[in-house]
């Protein structure tokens, strides 16, 4: 039931295989222009989950656009739904996989970006399978503007290491990195811990710590 509502919500899209291997979503290169209506900047939530980043950020931000993007459509739901109840104007949903992120968006047409959560793909064989590596960062990278920020919120030091450790050999700037967010939350934006998404709730009541990265290209 969930599935099939969002394939009629207004604020949902998708992308499958096929439209990207050929034009893309087609919004691609007019979200402003077409879907929001304004040249606020555009925001993404890679792996969003039942968007409970890109709704909470969306209602402190009314100034800014936000999308999320999961492969999940039932996860999706959940964040859709509440964007239409509460008329955030801001917020928009695509369904498809990370992997189809050009077919999704311009060159230079997206400003941040938030990974919130991911699969850390501990296992070697998986390597190219984890949202920090080169090839998806390559991906980010043609979407990204110039100045584009990219945000990573993770419970697994493991990846948190790995991601600093791509950062440093392919030269990018970190911005901000700590393995500790909940340690002194007033040096950073309070939307980083009073918004929590459900695997953040999760995992920071079983006593995890919360790790945080900033960098851009």
């Amino acid at each position: 039931m969930k599935f099939a509502q969002v394939s009629e919500f207004e604020n949902c899209f998708f992308l499958s295989f096929e439209q990207s291997k050929e034009n893309g979503l087609p919004v691609k290169g007019k979200w402003r222009s077409e879907y929001f209506k304004n040249d606020n900047p555009i925001v993404l939530e890679l792996g969003c989950g039942k968007g409970e980043y890109t709704v909470g950020l969306a209602r402190r931000n009314p100034d800014k656009n936000y999308i999320g993007v999961d492969v999940k459509g039932n996860r999706i739901w959940t964040g859709a739904k509440t964007a239409l109840e509460e008329k955030l104007n801001n917020v928009a949903f695509i369904r498809t996989r990370i992997d189809f992120i050009e077919g999704c968006f311009a060159e230079n047409e997206v400003d941040e970006i938030w990974i919130t959560f991911p699969d850390p793909q501990p296992l070697k064989t998986t390597i190219r399978q984890r949202l920090t590596n080169m090839i998806f960062l390559n991906r980010y990278k043609k979407i990204l503007k110039e100045d584009g920020i990219i945000n990573l919120k993770t419970d697994s030091e493991f990846f948190y290491e790995y991601t600093r450790e791509v950062i440093k050999e392919n030269k990018l700037r970190e911005l901000d990195a700590t393995n500790d967010l909940y340690a002194d939350p007033s040096k950073r934006d309070e939307a980083l811990t009073n918004i929590k998404t459900y695997y953040e709730k999760l995992f920071s009541d079983k006593g995890f710590k919360i790790c945080y990265l900033k960098f851009r290209f």
